[in-house]
């Protein structure tokens, strides 16, 4: 692909945002495999063919409101515990993977026996919303939670979700901050990161589901893969990078998707982010082919599910949301790029464990350990 500029990339059109010049590097398939613990994880959480096939199911308020529209607070924590079981009591076999959050759903769905050994557990970290202005959004973590907890519960792999523009100055910094962080603390403790960038506007006329902001998002979600992916996570989890209610030519997704490709320095999956089910599967079936590594869908497949009581309920996930996460998984299957094949295998030698890497760990962007790692005052 033919490189080109970013000098442009943050126009006044725009608003906030440094100007930047990079070019396109990619990845040379020649980085190092993270630490053999991380590989375990990864290898956990993807099918034996090393293609990720995620059901997430971490929604908190959002379930609230998909459940009682019209008056989300008034649902029960009870009720979310009780519909987010029957999504990975019917659906988790279908899966590679889980995304689970601590409070509703992750130990829950242990204890009970829901959620079989077989299927690789991811836990989200992040909390609700965000800190400051909508213009310069900061993530924050569950108050209590952090990965080494994530570790001790038994899961393969942690999910940030934040919001991210790469224009928007000191508070895109402190999220960069907090990435490190959060490798630095995933490399202690030999746990994968998934890191999901969700674009958004920082110009306070421009609504992220406009056209204006529709002719910025592929350049915002390529910029973000490209730094974000630097700071040392183990897979990204992408947004689309066009909003295909404002360009529908299949060409320019593939074409897009090519180029996100070409910059992620990691291994990336789709997330569904509430598109319809059948917009999904051609965005998986373009991005798979394009070197995309699988997905995390949750809305796509079962929200018609969440709304319904008991039986009824059953009944939509084995006979709608069911067949539409297998038939993701089979394009998954047929046209995704295994993520392992973004790295080279190391030698690894019979000492391998007492040295201080080990081998194909990559740095962390930060040193330091778990115990010493703050952000807004939480542990992490």
């Amino acid at each position: 692909m033919q490189e080109w500029s970013w000098k442009s990339f943050f126009s006044s059109s725009d608003k906030g945002g440094p100007v930047v010049e990079m070019n396109p590097q990619g990845s040379t398939g020649a980085d190092p495999l993270p630490a053999p613990g991380i590989v375990r994880s990864l290898q956990a959480c993807a099918t034996a063919s090393g293609v990720f096939t995620i059901l997430a199911a971490d929604h908190r308020d959002a379930l609230r409101k998909a459940i009682d529209p019209a008056a989300p607070k008034s649902v029960p924590d009870a009720r979310l515990i009780e519909i987010k079981l029957d999504l990975v009591r019917q659906l988790a076999e279908v899966a590679s993977a889980v995304l689970l959050d601590p409070l509703y759903s992750a130990a829950q769905a242990i204890v009970s026996g829901t959620l079989s050994g077989q299927v690789g557990l991811l836990c989200a970290l992040e909390e609700q919303g965000y800190l400051g202005d909508a213009r310069g959004r900061k993530t924050t973590l569950i108050d209590g939670w952090s990965v080494e907890l994530a570790g001790r519960l038994g899961a393969t792999g942690v999910k940030l979700l934040f919001f991210y523009h790469p224009g928007a100055g000191a508070a895109a910094a402190a999220q960069e901050d907090l990435v490190r962080a959060l490798v630095a603390d995933c490399r202690r403790f030999e746990i994968p990161l998934f890191l999901e960038p969700m674009s958004y506007s920082n110009n306070p006329k421009v609504e992220k589901g406009s056209a204006e902001f529709a002719a910025l998002r592929r350049r915002i979600v390529i910029e973000s893969a490209r730094r974000l992916g630097a700071l040392g996570p183990d897979v990204l989890k992408v947004e689309f990078p066009l909003d295909v209610k404002h360009d529908p030519d299949q060409g320019s997704w593939a074409d897009a998707c090519a180029e996100l490709h070409e910059a992620s320095p990691v291994p990336w999956t789709l997330l569904s982010a509430g598109e319809p089910y059948a917009t999904f599967q051609d965005q998986l079936r373009i991005a798979c082919q394009a070197g995309c590594s699988g997905f995390v869908v949750g809305r796509a497949v079962w929200q018609e599910a969440v709304s319904l009581s008991g039986a009824e309920r059953a009944r939509s996930l084995t006979e709608v949301a069911r067949p539409r996460l297998a038939r993701l998984r089979e394009i998954a299957e047929q046209h995704a790029a295994p993520w392992h094949t973004r790295y080279a295998t190391p030698t690894v030698e019979p000492t391998w464990f007492r040295a201080k890497d080990s081998p194909g760990t990559r740095a962390a962007a930060r040193p330091g350990g778990a115990s010493a790692l703050r952000h807004g005052g939480r542990r992490i």
